[in-house]
């Protein structure tokens, strides 16, 4: 029989990754309990049921995808069920968390009875006709976990400790999201100097790549900078052995909360950093 899954939470990942497995056979359980509008109508879009916490229970596998600041409740959400369930399914917890946070979420499932994998999603959500995003995956159940291979979700196994999977999302998100801090903060500063201009064209002919990217990946960002607050306290936690490290994360945390802020608001700056992405085009 096919396996039964449950993908809390239907955020835009989760309702995509939730409809890739429907797209493969599979029955897909979420939770809509204090679930906004918006979150509701994007899980019946994706065609997965609401479900109990008992319910969501005895299902294979319960994969977590939510903001990294509400991983750790959302294990403490389901324990008691868990341990009241003869099932036992796979806890897989594919937040953006530091090794220490995955630890934690451990020995809360631990007593549960339920096994936990790891797993670090790296990549866009899913979209029909492509591959959808990697799913780095460790621990004793992570070879569990690999067999939704089958129902099109790409599953990298790593070796190692059950936080192997976490450590490699830190650093590549500490990497990709870093930098895109930093790009916008500079770019933010020279529109406040009067040197936007120049900026502009220097990147274009000097480091042309980079500002093709910047393009690409700050356009999309304001709208996650709330989700991104937390995923750098993580990753500051996960380089916190260097004191430097751990105050350039949390740096880029309060940054991302401020155009988080600025983008519920008045967009001040957002608007002009998608001014400065729009430096070139015709008629700009």
């Amino acid at each position: 029989m096919n396996p039964v899954v449950a993908v809390i939470a239907p955020g835009m990942m989760g309702a995509a990754v939730g409809r890739r497995l429907i797209d493969h056979g599979l029955k897909v359980l979420t939770s809509l309990k204090g679930r906004s509008a918006e979150t509701i109508e994007r899980a019946r879009t994706a065609a997965m049921t609401d479900a109990t916490d008992e319910e969501i229970a005895t299902s294979d596998f319960i994969l977590s995808i939510l903001p990294p600041g509400d991983a750790i409740a959302l294990a403490q959400r389901f324990a008691p069920a868990l341990t009241a369930s003869n099932s036992k399914p796979v806890f897989v917890d594919c937040n953006a968390v530091s090794p220490r946070t995955v630890d934690r979420i451990a020995a809360v499932i631990a007593p549960t009875g339920a096994r936990l994998a790891d797993a670090g999603i790296i990549g866009a959500p899913p979209k029909p006709g492509d591959a959808g995003p990697r799913f780095y995956a460790s621990g004793e159940a992570a070879q569990h976990f690999a067999s939704l291979r089958a129902f099109g979700l790409d599953v990298r196994v790593l070796e190692g400790p059950v936080s192997t999977a976490s450590a490699m999302k830190m650093s590549y998100a500490g990497i990709t999201k870093g930098t895109q801090a930093l790009g916008a903060a500079m770019l933010l500063a020279a529109t406040r100097a009067g040197t936007a201009d120049h900026l502009f064209a220097e990147l274009a002919g000097s480091q042309p790549q980079m500002l093709a990217w910047f393009k690409r990946s700050l356009s999309q960002m304001p709208p996650k900078a709330y989700r991104w607050v937390a995923e750098m306290h993580e990753i500051a936690d996960f380089v916190g052995e260097d004191p430097s490290a751990h105050e350039l994360y949390v740096g880029a945390a309060h940054f991302y909360e401020q155009i988080a802020s600025d983008f519920a608001t008045d967009k001040a700056k957002v608007s002009a950093l998608q001014d400065f992405l729009r430096k070139g085009e015709r008629g700009s």
